[in-house]
């Protein structure tokens, strides 16, 4: 299952999707990473099929079970690592982001979303924040 990292670099904060490897088989990727000042919004959805719109067009959703890969949609490309009985961390993003939104279960998605809504400075002496799923 995929898992949601908060990793340091030079340029600030960065979260990243690290994909399991069938994932990434299927999304034909092993990560997504966006700098945490991209994050408009991050919340929770206990309901993993709500978290997805549009229709994909990379990757593969098994209905009832998992959905990985971008889906498109009106307003642009989500990108989502989903599992059914899952809660979903739900982050919307900004410009220039190539995603309006990501959608990942992590097991812990309420405590994901409360470190990474804007506003909310990360620890600079913690280790990098880990939420896998």
């Amino acid at each position: 299952m995929a898992r949601l990292v908060l990793e340091r670099d030079a340029d600030g904060w960065t979260v990243v999707v690290r994909l399991a490897w069938w994932e990434a088989l299927l999304a034909r990727r092993r990560a997504v990473r966006v700098p945490r000042v991209w994050v408009a919004s991050a919340g929770v959805e206990p309901d993993w099929w709500r978290a997805m719109r549009g229709t994909p067009v990379v990757g593969r959703c098994r209905p009832g079970r998992f959905c990985v890969g971008e889906r498109e949609h009106v307003l642009g490309r989500d990108f989502v690592a989903v599992r059914a009985g899952v809660p979903v961390l739900v982050l919307e993003l900004r410009s220039p982001s190539p995603f309006v939104r990501l959608a990942v279960s992590v097991p812990d998605a309420g405590e994901a979303a409360r470190s990474l809504r804007p506003g909310e400075d990360a620890d600079e002496e913690d280790a990098p924040e880990e939420a896998s799923g």
